[in-house]
């Protein structure tokens, strides 16, 4: 085994080497084609070797240590330990060292991504996990009941299987909701562009939610202009939306409440709001009300068969129309959830 002596990191291997060969080939050159003495001979060597070792240094080895110390950092994901370079802008080593500054930027943005799209998973795991058991046990709990003796009670049994009924509801809602969202998010789903009247959508998805406007004693309004052009969108998918939201108008109400459903013109584009004076929201849960399974009353939802996706499929497919939802709310005032919709033809309408 070699032994390779240990140099102080301020001292240059590779321009030990590039001087010592410089100043050998300068020396031996010089002896050969002139009639200098030795001495001078060696003289001009170590001088030319002396000065392409300080040349080496200068331009190779304060760069080099620099390239080391970025490989390091992105072997140790250690990414903001060092600066950047000034840019790509010199030679091929400035170049080099760039590209490598680069690639460990890209390797961060790319590590971080991964690392929360992990937190993610487990955090979207859980919380469809958490979602079946309720149901499950409850279906469970129910039947069991009923087959140790309750079935034959006429007082229960009826009861019993309504709320079976309930929760099996509450797991297809589940299902539907989750197949949705990645429909929209795997590009598996079609999205159409047609032209309709906003009154056709708002009738549509008042339609939807009677039954339980109706428990509630509240009756949906709407407020249209009698001039306003129509719009245009994939029609099925935001009666959903609008469903969505007329939905969580009623049921973050008070018996009796109002939900009024608004459209008004706006240069090229109409907006549509659906305005309620419930029970509101804290503006501390508003910047997380489109995440999946996110809640601002958990026991509320549940109770009354939320799955918690409602607004994140709303999200999805304002997004996939390029659009946002805005949301105002103030607690124990109520809230404002409104959209834009274009009044001519999108080129396309891409999954979000």
């Amino acid at each position: 085994m070699s032994f390779v002596p240990r140099l102080p990191v301020f001292v240059s291997r590779l321009g030990l080497k590039i001087g010592g060969t410089a100043g050998t080939v300068a020396g031996l050159g010089m002896g050969l084609v002139s009639s200098v003495s030795v001495g001078i001979a060696a003289l001009l060597g170590l001088g030319t070797a002396v000065f392409v070792y300080a040349a080496s240094h200068f331009w190779l080895h304060r760069r080099l240590r620099h390239l080391q110390s970025i490989l390091h950092q992105v072997r140790t994901h250690e990414f903001d330990a060092q600066p950047p370079p000034s840019g790509p802008h010199g030679d091929e080593l400035s170049t080099l060292l760039w590209e490598v500054h680069r690639t460990g930027q890209s390797l961060q943005t790319e590590i971080q991504e991964l690392k929360e799209m992990e937190s993610y998973r487990r955090e979207f795991i859980g919380n469809v996990s958490h979602e079946l058991k309720t149901p499950i046990f409850s279906v469970q709990g129910f039947a069991e009941t009923l087959l140790d003796g309750a079935l034959n009670d006429e007082s229960v049994n009826r009861t019993f299987l309504e709320k079976i009924l309930h929760h099996a509801n509450r797991l297809d809602n589940l299902a539907h909701d989750l197949s949705t969202i990645t429909k929209i998010e795997t590009d598996e789903l079609d999205m159409s562009n047609e032209a309709f009247k906003v009154t056709e959508l708002f009738d549509a998805a008042i339609e939807s939610v009677e039954v339980r406007a109706e428990e509630k004693g509240i009756t949906p309004q709407q407020t249209v202009p009698p001039d306003l052009p129509r719009v245009y969108g994939d029609f099925d998918r935001l009666r959903r939306v609008l469903v969505n939201l007329v939905d969580n108008a009623i049921k973050y109400n008070e018996e009796g409440g109002t939900v009024q459903l608004e459209a008004a013109l706006q240069a090229d584009e109409v907006e549509i709001r659906v305005v309620d004076d419930g029970i509101g929201i804290s503006p501390d849960h508003l910047p997380r009300l489109t995440e999946r399974f996110y809640r601002v009353d958990k026991s509320r939802s549940r109770n009354q068969g939320g799955t918690g996706l409602g607004l994140a499929i709303v999200k999805h497919i304002l997004g996939a129309h390029d659009r946002e939802l805005h949301v105002e709310s103030v607690p124990e005032e109520g809230s404002a959830f409104r959209f834009t919709l274009p009044t001519s033809p999108q080129p396309s309408l891409q999954p979000a």
